[in-house]
């Protein structure tokens, strides 16, 4: 069976939002809000991998785990890998899932659905995406859109990923969610590699992954978080989790 371990990063040095971990919402800093919906996703553990003590005393007070990780990575990737290497040695998980810390609306049924691409042994990275409905959307660089090819109902495999407005043509688009659920080796293999240059392109890290030849598939869900970078993001997420919002 496999034995997923979700690894949540955390750095304070946000250029739009400064500190936004520790944003409140609701009374509870963002990082304890996407720490809660990892617990209820009952994937399997969870801890949060960041270079900043504040956040570490955080999640130790909500009852969670937190790991001390070097300031030096300039990705979100580089980090989970030493906190894998940190809180499991042993490599008792088989399955990393990186759960971006800026999703406080993120439902928990999609991070457990992110790991059942995995079950598929050809599969090395799973994530997610979702149809896109908003106009504006189609055409925003800051939107990712997925390119791929349905394999079965509510999955894809994907082809390419991109800020430009992709496929051409009649049909949906799809937006990309920035979660991942790597097997172990692969995500080894990840971060061994040099960023390729697509990746440089597109300034999108999992066409590096593309590019070496790995297997991304991707659920579909019917909702896409929008991650938090700056303060009106974060007034929309306040919106959307007070429970009169039905959240």
């Amino acid at each position: 069976m496999p034995n997923p371990l979700i690894l949540i990063p955390a750095r304070m040095q946000a250029t739009r939002l400064p500190g936004k971990p520790l944003a409140d919402i609701l009374g509870e800093p963002m990082i304890v809000r996407v720490w809660r919906r990892a617990m209820e996703s009952g994937v399997g553990e969870v801890v949060v991998a960041t270079d900043e003590a504040r956040i570490v005393e955080a999640i130790e007070q909500a009852g969670g785990r937190a790991v001390m990780t070097s300031p030096a990575h300039q990705t979100g990737s580089d980090r989970i890998k030493e906190a894998a290497d940190i809180v499991d040695p042993e490599r008792r998980h088989d399955i990393i899932v990186n759960v971006q810390g800026d999703f406080p609306t993120l439902a928990p049924t999609a991070i457990a659905a992110a790991v059942e691409p995995l079950a598929d042994p050809a599969v090395d990275i799973a994530t997610l995406a979702g149809e896109i409905t908003d106009e504006e959307e189609k055409t925003a660089p800051s939107v990712v859109k997925l390119i791929g090819s349905e394999i079965s109902p509510g999955r894809m495999r994907a082809l390419y990923f991109t800020r430009a407005t992709a496929p051409y043509g009649e049909g949906p688009l799809y937006h990309h969610v920035g979660l991942y659920a790597y097997r172990r080796p692969a995500l080894d293999r990840f971060v061994s590699l040099p960023q390729s240059p697509l990746e440089l392109r597109e300034k999108l890290e999992q066409l590096r992954a593309l590019e070496d030849g790995m297997r991304i598939d991707a659920m579909i869900i019917d909702h896409v978080p929008r991650g938090v970078d700056t303060p009106p993001d974060l007034d929309r997420a306040r919106a959307f989790l007070t429970p009169s919002a039905g959240a």
